[in-house]
């Protein structure tokens, strides 16, 4: 997929302000910190579409931005960032999983990981909370630049067997990524490219 626009549409706290375009939407998530904004600039080949910081917890509101006039990149709160308010994390979570539960047009979210950590156990439960409601998700590895391709593999497979052991049948799909270097842009736009084919085919739009 060829990125020929990318447009900052609306920030908001209310799932019922979001855009009421009948477009398909792939929500951007992760902890805080794991390089989100950078990955949402690198898809979309703008440095600065979605706000970088070297501060966690920038992004505070659903962001959304329409691509190519036909589909919508969503970016979300990071989750788990300890410096934000216990009364502001309520606020997240409640928006977040409004989001995650009432959005129509939600076709798919993109749980972002370090892959230079660990399985973390909030991402763990992220993913067993949108197991639960039944949302399509894939998992995004981030920062791959930053360790060698067999810590890579190694990685991968460790959190492959903490998915399972957490009683998923298989792997849910997954991308390696760096927004460094570029890694798995072609892959992932075109993932993406290839379910809106298959929405629009089948006429599963709204």
């Amino acid at each position: 997929m060829k990125i020929n626009s990318a447009e900052f549409i609306i920030s908001n706290s209310d799932v019922q302000k979001c855009p009421k375009e009948i477009l398909p939407e792939y929500a951007f998530i992760g902890r805080s910190n794991v390089g989100k904004s950078s990955l949402i600039n690198m898809l979309t080949n703008h440095k600065s579409l979605a706000k970088t910081s070297a501060k966690p917890g920038k992004t505070q509101l659903i962001n959304h931005f329409k691509i190519n006039n036909n589909w919508f990149l969503v970016d979300l709160p990071g989750y788990g960032y300890a410096r934000v308010s216990k009364s502001a994390k309520q606020t997240f979570q409640k928006f977040i999983t409004d989001y995650f539960e009432k959005r129509e047009q939600l076709v798919c979210a993109f749980v972002l990981i370090d892959i230079r950590l660990e399985a973390q156990k909030i991402d763990l439960e992220f993913i067993n909370y949108l197991g639960e409601y039944q949302i399509p998700f894939c998992i995004v590895f981030t920062k791959a630049d930053k360790i060698g391709k067999t810590k890579i593999d190694s990685h991968v497979a460790a959190y492959r067997k903490k998915v399972l052991a957490s009683n998923w049948e298989e792997m849910p799909p997954y991308f390696i990524t760096s927004s460094l270097e570029a890694t798995g842009r072609e892959q992932l736009l075109e993932y993406i490219n290839q379910v809106n084919e298959e929405m629009f085919k089948n006429n599963l739009l709204l």
